[in-house]
């Protein structure tokens, strides 16, 4: 865990892929309480800290996660994630079969055969909360017609190949809906895992237990002074992520 962002109203850091955001059944700190034990400390504080999580980052996904550190800025940042008002950028590797190409204009065309290299995504998304996994559909119909007696919800997201080596390419990912393992669902769904995830779908774990997906950057209007706060977390130091970081045009 980095901070990369600190205020009187708001705490940003950059978390690694072994910290949970709030606490599970795992029994393990979440990251919510370390950082209340840090304030306390560093601040001397003499009563309870005040920490409040406006958002979820799935366990093995790493980067930006924004906490409140008043109940005003709590619940302002609370009504600005459901309105859709925090811009989040991903960044996901996932494999690729052959090393792809680029036009004369030097834009990637396919990330895989029939798999054009930007597109926007739309699927609706059962989830199983047994499974702690959610599935994604194509149309409502095929949806209600396999979970007739589950909730679907539309999922949609933007996404575009920014980089590649042999083997992966770097996709950068923008939700506009926020739905349960809503990046790994959609980019499984249409046949890229993404490297590590094992629950969807990849051949393969990473060594460090975690997923190459990455919450980038977070864009938006500070609850309380109302200024344009842009963060942006660096990606894990890793060689594949600093190889495609490097690789990433100056257009994107």
């Amino acid at each position: 865990m980095e901070i990369i962002y600190e205020d009187n109203h708001l705490l940003i850091v950059n978390k690694n892929c072994h910290e949970i955001v709030q606490g599970d059944k795992s029994g393990d700190e979440p990251l919510s309480e370390t950082l209340k034990r840090f304030i306390k400390e560093r601040d001397q504080k003499p009563g309870n800290v005040f920490l409040g999580v406006t958002h979820r980052l799935d366990r093995p996904t790493t980067g930006t996660v924004i906490f409140a550190k008043t109940s005003k800025a709590l619940e302002r940042m609370n009504r600005m994630f459901a309105d859709g008002e925090v811009h989040k950028t991903y960044w996901a590797i996932v494999a690729t079969a052959t090393p792809l190409q680029r036009d004369m204009d030097g834009h990637y065309t396919e990330l895989g055969k029939g798999v054009p290299a930007e597109a926007d995504l739309k699927h609706w998304i059962v989830r199983n909360e047994k499974a702690n996994r959610s599935v994604a559909y194509d149309t409502l119909e095929e949806a209600m017609r396999h979970a007739p007696q589950k909730e679907c919800k539309e999922a949609r997201l933007h996404y575009k190949v920014i980089a590649n080596t042999e083997r992966y390419a770097l996709l950068e990912v923008r939700l506009f809906t926020g739905r349960h393992h809503q990046i790994r669902c959609q980019l499984s769904h249409i046949g890229f895992p993404i490297k590590g995830d094992l629950k969807y779908g990849a051949p393969r774990s990473n060594p460090d237990g975690g997923i190459s997906l990455h919450s980038r950057r977070a864009q938006f209007i500070h609850p309380v002074s109302k200024e344009e706060i842009v963060v942006t977390s660096e990606v894990p130091q890793d060689a594949l992520w600093k190889a495609l970081e490097t690789n990433v045009s100056i257009d994107n």
